[in-house]
């Protein structure tokens, strides 16, 4: 058996250079751990443990059906990419970083993400680290020359950490993708495209469960600016250290639309003048109004494709951030722009719970404001 991924044949010359900062679960662990706990890692500590590792486990979509047969992490996503060389990798677990050198053939191996990013000349870094360092390796990587970026979720804790890597990735025409979340899946794609083309008529109102800043959908259908929210029933920090938004709300725009976070609606429904698109259990699903003799009546319609599929999230992750390197796309689905506004909106819901569902203008002033997690990638 050779020693790491089989050879994939033959290929296109590479035309970027990649590396992954951080080799936890989502940078490396998840495709090649054996058995241990997939539940949160303390991703902050030095010290934590590392699963039995085998770096022959192999997670190629052409190895058989099924989404388990999918590249879930980073480093196995970029490897798996043919325009895309995986040369460099950093991480403080000496043991990771050991598979990581021996699984994809890499002498390029730092304790220090800063050194690897000065030295390695790299266009693609995903950054999977813990959360708080993300907004400095993120900017560093820009100013390095990299030209895409990819981090896990959540994206940052405070408003002032997602301004710097908005800004620093808008002022240098690098396109940040923030988290490998379903949105990145092409279907969504489908469904803006669908309510661009009037599929469910004029745009009503959204509707979300929650604002769910490190893993949102909402985002990706408001083109205008928040206004304002409005919010009540948030719950107090929980013994996790979660301080996520727990209660309801609406945030509208400059423009008029409403999204409302609601307990018990849908992950997410697009309300139009003449149907819904719902996002939920199960996939997406169409929902138009249809003349009958009996008059109109809203019935489910078949989801043209692309259908959703589990468990691509960071393979279409990669894939927007290529086709935006290539000119084809604007800005990832999940960009750190809409995970930034998402974050803003979260945040600005606690505010207003927290002062008997008053009103609260946007944008926040208080930039040092934020969230705490109780699980990290």
């Amino acid at each position: 058996m050779p020693n790491g991924p089989v050879a994939r044949g033959s290929t296109p010359t590479p035309s970027y250079r990649a590396g992954v900062i951080g080799l936890g679960w989502m940078g490396l662990l998840h495709d090649i751990a054996v058995g241990g706990d997939r539940g949160r890692y303390e991703v902050d500590d030095v010290d934590r443990p590392t699963p039995e590792l085998d770096v022959h486990r192999r997670f190629y979509a052409h190895d058989g059906p099924g989404p388990q047969n999918v590249p879930h992490t980073w480093a196995q996503v970029l490897w798996d990419r043919p325009e895309v060389q995986l040369v460099a990798a950093a991480e403080r677990d000496g043991t990771r970083l050991d598979a990581f050198g021996r699984r994809y053939h890499s002498e390029s191996l730092y304790t220090d993400a800063r050194d690897m990013l000065r030295n390695e000349s790299l266009d693609i870094v995903a950054i999977a680290t813990n959360t708080k360092g993300r907004a400095d390796l993120t900017g560093l990587a820009v100013e390095c020359g990299v030209k895409a970026i990819a981090t896990e979720k959540p994206m940052a804790h405070r408003l002032d950490e997602a301004d710097r890597m908005v800004q620093a990735c808008g002022d240098a025409g690098v396109p940040l993708l923030c988290g490998a979340t379903p949105l990145n899946h092409p279907a969504f794609a489908k469904a803006k495209q669908l309510l661009h083309d009037g599929a469910i008529g004029d745009l009503l109102s959204i509707e979300a469960s929650a604002p769910k800043a490190q893993k949102q959908y909402w985002s990706y259908f408001v083109d205008d600016a928040p206004a304002w929210v409005v919010g009540h029933g948030d719950a107090p920090r929980r013994d996790t250290g979660s301080d996520e938004f727990a209660g309801q709300g609406v945030m509208v725009t400059a423009g008029g639309l409403a999204v409302h976070f609601r307990k018990g609606a849908p992950t997410l429904r697009l309300s139009g003048s003449a149907g819904e698109i719902v996002f939920g259990t199960p996939g997406l699903q169409l929902w138009q109004d249809i003349d009958t003799p009996g008059g109109t009546h809203r019935a489910q319609v078949p989801w043209p494709a692309p259908g959703l599929a589990p468990g691509y999230n960071a393979v279409y992750g990669l894939a927007d951030l290529i086709a935006c390197l290539e000119g084809h796309l604007d800005e990832p689905k999940n960009s750190g722009r809409r995970v930034a506004i998402a974050l803003e909106v979260e945040i600005a819901l606690k505010q207003s719970a927290a002062n008997n569902a008053a009103r609260i203008e946007m944008p926040l002033k208080d930039r040092a404001l934020g969230l705490y997690y109780d699980w990290f990638r």
